[in-house]
């Protein structure tokens, strides 16, 4: 639970840490001039990708560097990962998220407060920098939550498929301990495929933790129920999307791919976070 909760806490520190710089911490400086733009996404999508590298390198050799919800039960649901232990990795998940969150508003609070005070709206209203904390769905969608729901269900199917694929050795898995590193950059690809329809959060406890501290610290029903102009009720998508598509993905995987190595090992072999037997 400490290595999850350390891994989590530094996947937040930097991934939030890398919008809040495009998000106020370069315009807010005097280092950008232009409006927020591509390369503010790309600052996003590689801030996010490199979190996730480093994360993992802090907990992958304690408890296997979930740092998610969505993964640590779909590694359940393919046998990988004992059941009695999902509840305790998924609060360490969020906690570790919240603390990475309060600890990225301590650095960058003075440049948020300076960039609700430009644009002359109160912090419950600040879409904009609730949004260097957790998600919202982009406006064409409106009110629907069905598009959203499947944005997520899609990206963290993405997500669980190719993580299945990078750490299954009897496929064309990495060396040399580069694992974390592959990983990393099937989120920045999910960033610069789906990113801008809901902020792909693809892990529930990088929303939801973030989330509840906005929540503590102003941002008000924007924060939850997930409420603002074309959204309402939204805190629940982040949350239940990606549990179902990391799920879908790790069952697309053991499905089409999973018994073809088999055969052609010859024999099964334990999954990689198979418990062993006492």
């Amino acid at each position: 639970m400490l290595a999850e909760f350390l891994g989590t806490f530094v996947l937040l520190l930097l991934g939030i840490g890398s919008v809040a710089v495009a998000v106020v911490g370069l315009p807010g400086s005097g280092r950008q001039v232009v409006e927020f733009g591509p390369a503010n996404w790309l600052i996003i999508s590689w801030g996010w990708g490199l979190a996730v590298v480093f994360g993992v390198y802090v907990a992958g050799g304690v408890s296997g560097a979930h740092l998610n919800p969505a993964v640590t039960l779909a590694f359940a649901v393919r046998g990988d990962f004992p059941w009695r232990k999902i509840l305790p990795y998924w609060l360490a998940q969020v906690l570790g998220a919240f603390v990475g969150a309060a600890l990225v508003y301590a650095c960058y609070h003075w440049a948020i407060d300076a960039s609700n005070a430009k644009a002359g709206i109160p912090r419950d209203e600040s879409l904009g920098t609730y949004s260097i904390f957790a998600t919202f769905p982009a406006e064409y969608f409106g009110d629907s939550w069905w598009g959203p729901l499947l944005d997520q269900i899609v990206g963290t199917g993405i997500l669980l498929l190719l993580i299945c694929a990078i750490i299954d050795t009897r496929n064309t898995s990495p060396m040399a301990n580069l694992h974390p590193y592959i990983i990393g950059l099937v989120v920045v690809a999910i960033g610069l495929t789906f990113g801008t329809n809901a902020g792909y959060a693809i892990n529930p406890a990088r929303d939801f933790g973030p989330r509840l501290f906005t929540f503590f610290e102003g941002w008000g029903s924007i924060a939850l129920p997930g409420s603002f102009g074309w959204f309402s009720g939204y805190w629940w998508i982040p949350i239940v999307g990606p549990l179902i598509g990391g799920v879908l993905g790790a069952v697309v995987y053991d499905l089409l791919i999973s018994p073809a190595l088999k055969a052609r090992m010859g024999a099964s072999e334990e999954g990689p976070a198979t418990e062993e037997p006492s």
